[in-house]
């Protein structure tokens, strides 16, 4: 089973979410706003990214050594 073919598209689109949504929090502080919560969400978001797309690259060396 190809995971990779999965996961990395995923972690790329989390990556993104996360980058956009931590520039999102920084006008929002900047703004003198709430964005403490935001922030971490953020950074929760793109953390995950990060994890997932590694998952897949991981996935994807094991994919080729079976082979």
């Amino acid at each position: 089973m190809k995971k990779h073919l999965f996961l990395a598209p995923a972690g790329l689109v989390l990556i993104g979410a996360g980058l956009s949504m931590a520039i999102d929090a920084g006008f929002v502080r900047a703004a003198g706003g709430s964005w403490l919560l935001y922030g971490t969400l953020a950074l929760v978001v793109l953390n995950s990214g990060i994890s997932i797309f590694g998952r897949a690259v991981v996935e994807q060396i094991r994919q080729e050594r079976k082979s």
